[in-house]
Formats: structure tokens, C-alpha cells, sequence
């Protein structure tokens, strides 16, 4: 089978997108807003998309001699922009345009230039528990007589936005807050166990988890940008695949972790050592807010700690590694607001132990880097329910590139390496096309 024939028999398989698709959004905040105020930037051409791969990426096909790099929006079938329709929940009542300025992330002539637009879009009341995230207090929330009364109002919302919107497919994705650190129990294991927790309103089940619920038992893929035990618990893996919904990994990756998986796999491949990686971050927008408390913070810090032991794999290189001290810190300080200042100190060691310090101040801008990855997440969510060699998997390992805490299957430790992750991603785009996947040997341009 020739390139051109395996392209087109992958390509075949994939439903073809068509109509609108719906981005169904629970926390209408800074990354949320940034989001959506971004993609009608976009749309009316008053900015690019800068961040999104989806948009803005290309996608090496076949050999370097073939000279085939098309944008990957223009090689996969995904939503065009202008064929999304946004809707979420809230609990601070008024429009997109009000939690727009609020959050303060994008320039207030920016705002007022989609203020129709944004004041358009009325966020509904959300299922909120404030034993979760005790630093909020909400002016607007859902009544229930128990979780699954709250779980199945947002099923009904998801009915009714579905159609008053005429969309054909939809997608969500948690952009909340950092709800507290929480192990798995009983009531995770299994599917019957978790909706039996449900009606008897069990205290371990959080209001992410009734997001995800609903939308898996609507057919719906979910992803989670924030760090909480949510879709990754046996019991809603059980309902991914059940329902053929997609699922992926938790915790946007924006700024220090970002940095980590470029240069943490750096000083491995040159089998440099590391004796110390300090890390602090000074935030000051509502996810600082809430991350001030112990409990939530507990929850962050899991998710960023995870990244360097899983890439660095100490066990295998102990003497590079083993006793490596990893700190990371988050101060809530109100005047930086939603610029965040994520300052790292490394302490590393070279040729006969001879030590090295290198030292980060990554000046980033927490939504604008969030919500490009937050758009590609649910483009290519939406790909993957359209796929059959992918809706049915459950978890898409593939969209790893995208979190701090990747999703794995049971038995596999998740990747974290950035680069490994993006030829992950690339190859899987190639796979479900029918190309060529790209291996980078090369030997074969040297040869007789």
C-alpha cells in the first residue's frame, strides 16, 4: 500500500467533522475567560492564536526529502474555530464580559472590543461544595437533595445547552479551582460504587467528579486542567469506556513545569546531576487565593513534585539522581495577579562531581499560557471521540504534552518528558492518517 493509500484508508476511518462544536466549561475564571475572549480574538482577526499546536503547529510527513509539512489543522479533520459554540458553570453570577474584567488577565480595550460577545454568554449556576475549596464563597450555586440530584441538573444543562445551541458534539473541560488533596476510596474503585456514592451523598466525592460524571454518561470526552483527583479514578475510567468518552491526564502545563520537562530531560540525556531544584511561585490571581490553603496547595504540590522523579527515574540512576532534594513552594502575594513570577534555583553537577547552579525567573502570564492548551485539548478530544482507534481507549495517553500529571494506563508509569511527549502526540496524528510514523533514524539517506 502506497503513503497516499495507507493516508487515505486512516483518514476514512475518522468521522468527519460537521455542524458546531460545543466547549462546555465548569469555573468561568481567568483561564476560561482567556480562552474564550482569545478565540474570538481569533476569529475576527484582531490577534493569532499563539500557544495552540492545533493552530499553529506543523506536522513532518514522510521523509525530510519529501518536503510534505503541513499545518496540522490542515492534516487532521478538526473543528474549525468558527464552529465552536462556549457555555460553562459559575459561581460568581454575571456575563463573560464581568468575569472577563474581573479576572484582569486580558487588556480592558481588548475586553471592550467583544464586550456583545462576552456579555452574550451567561454562565449557569455550578455545583459547588466549599468543603472543597474553603477560600471561595460562592453568590450563586445549584440545590440539591444529594450529589446525584446536583450531577443529574448538570446533565439537564448539558441537554438544554445541546439544544438551544444546535451543536452536534461537545466537550468539557475543568477550568475551576485546585479543589483539596484527596487519596482514592472505597467509593472510587468501581463504577456501581461511585453512583451508589452519589445518591448517599458521600463526602469523597467532589464537584469535579460530578462533572466528569455527566458528561461521560452523556457520551461526552472530559479533561481536567487543574490538579484535583477527578476523572482518574477506576470508577469514571470504567464509565470512559463504557460510554466510548474520552478521558486524558490533569493540571494544565503552563510555567515552571513547562520549564522543568525542557530542561529536566536536558541534563538527563547529557547525564548531567542533580543535587537540588528549588522552586517558588508568586501568584496573586484566585487560583493564588485558593492555593493558599494547606489542603489545596497538598493537591498542587503532588501533581508538580511527580514530574522530575518520573523523568529523572532515580531508582535507575542513582548516583545522578538518588539524592536529589526537590522543593517547590507557592506564595499568594495579591499585586502580581494573574503574572506569575516562577523562580527556580538548580543545583547540578558535572565531570568528577564538580558542581554547576542555574537559575530561572520565568515572568509568565498563567492564562495566557493556559488557555492555548485548554483549545488544543478540546480540538483534539473531539478528534478522538470522531476516532475509532482512539474513542474507545479511554484515556488518550497521547495528549500528555498538555499536563503536568499525565494519565497512564494501570501498570504504565505516564511520561513526562516534553519531548518524547510531542513526538507521542505527532505520531499518533500520523497513525490515525495512515502515514508513516517518523522514527528519525535516518540511515537510509547514507546508503548506496
Amino acid at each position: 500500500m502506497s503513503n497516499t493509500d495507507a493516508a487515505q484508508t486512516g483518514a476514512a476511518s475518522i468521522k468527519p467533522h460537521t455542524g458546531k462544536l460545543g466547549i462546555m466549561i465548569p469555573g468561568m475564571g481567568a483561564v476560561a475567560t482567556t480562552l474564550i475572549a482569545g478565540v474570538e480574538a481569533v476569529r475576527r482577526g484582531y490577534a493569532k492564536p499563539f500557544g495552540s499546536l492545533t493552530q499553529m503547529g506543523t506536522i513532518r510527513l514522510g521523509k525530510r526529502t519529501e518536503d510534505r509539512t503541513p499545518l496540522v489543522k490542515d492534516f487532521v479533520p478538526l473543528a474549525p474555530l468558527n464552529d465552536l459554540v462556549f457555555t460553562g458553570w459559575d459561581i460568581f453570577g454575571g456575563s463573560l464580559y464581568d468575569a472577563a474584567r474581573t479576572a484582569a488577565v486580558l487588556d480592558r480595550d481588548q475586553i471592550e472590543q467583544m464586550r456583545p460577545f462576552l456579555e452574550s454568554i451567561q454562565p449557569m449556576p455550578a455545583a459547588f461544595d466549599q468543603e472543597w475549596v474553603k477560600r471561595l464563597t460562592p453568590k450563586v450555586q445549584k440545590k440539591g437533595k444529594n450529589k446525584c440530584d446536583l450531577a443529574n441538573q448538570i446533565r439537564n444543562d448539558i441537554s438544554e445547552f445541546r439544544a438551544k445551541s444546535g451543536t452536534d458534539r461537545q466537550v468539557m473541560i475543568w477550568c475551576g479551582s485546585t479543589e483539596i488533596y484527596k487519596e482514592l476510596k472505597p467509593v472510587h474503585q468501581t463504577l456501581a460504587a461511585f453512583e451508589k456514592g452519589l445518591v448517599d451523598d458521600d463526602p469523597d466525592i467532589s464537584p469535579s467528579m460530578l462533572y466528569a460524571w455527566a458528561a461521560l454518561k452523556e457520551g461526552i470526552p472530559f479533561a481536567n486542567g487543574a490538579p484535583n483527583l477527578c476523572v482518574d479514578i477506576p470508577a469514571l475510567l470504567e464509565l470512559s469506556k463504557k460510554m466510548g468518552a474520552p478521558i486524558c491526564g490533569k493540571d494544565f502545563k503552563t510555567g515552571q513545569t513547562l520549564i522543568k520537562t525542557v530542561l529536566a530531560p536536558g541534563f538527563k540525556a547529557r547525564q548531567l546531576g542533580v543535587s537540588g531544584w528549588y522552586s517558588t511561585n508568586i501568584l496573586g490571581n484566585r487560583d493564588g487565593e485558593v492555593l493558599d490553603d494547606p489542603d489545596n496547595f497538598k493537591t498542587k504540590e503532588v501533581s508538580k513534585l511527580g514530574v522530575l522523579e518520573y523523568i529523572f527515574q532515580p531508582e535507575k540512576n542513582p548516583e545522578l539522581y538518588g539524592d536529589m532534594y526537590h522543593k517547590v513552594r507557592i506564595n499568594y502575594y495579591p499585586p502580581r495577579g494573574d503574572n506569575k513570577e516562577g523562580w527556580d534555583n538548580i543545583d547540578i553537577f558535572g565531570w568528577l562531581g564538580y558542581p554547576m547552579q542555574i537559575k530561572v525567573d520565568f515572568l509568565c502570564r498563567d492564562s495566557i499560557l493556559a488557555a492555548p492548551l485548554a483549545l488544543d485539548l478540546c480540538l483534539f478530544m473531539d478528534l478522538a471521540q470522531r476516532t475509532p482507534a482512539l474513542r474507545n481507549l479511554g484515556i488518550q495517553e497521547w495528549l500528555s504534552f498538555y499536563f503536568k500529571d499525565p494519565d497512564s494506563a494501570p501498570g504504565v508509569y505516564p511520561e513526562h518528558d516534553l519531548f518524547i511527549q510531542s513526538m507521542k502526540l505527532k505520531n499518533t496524528l500520523r497513525h490515525i492518517m495512515g502515514e508513516d510514523l517518523i522514527t528519525h533514524l535516518g540511515l537510509d539517506y547514507y546508503g548506496e
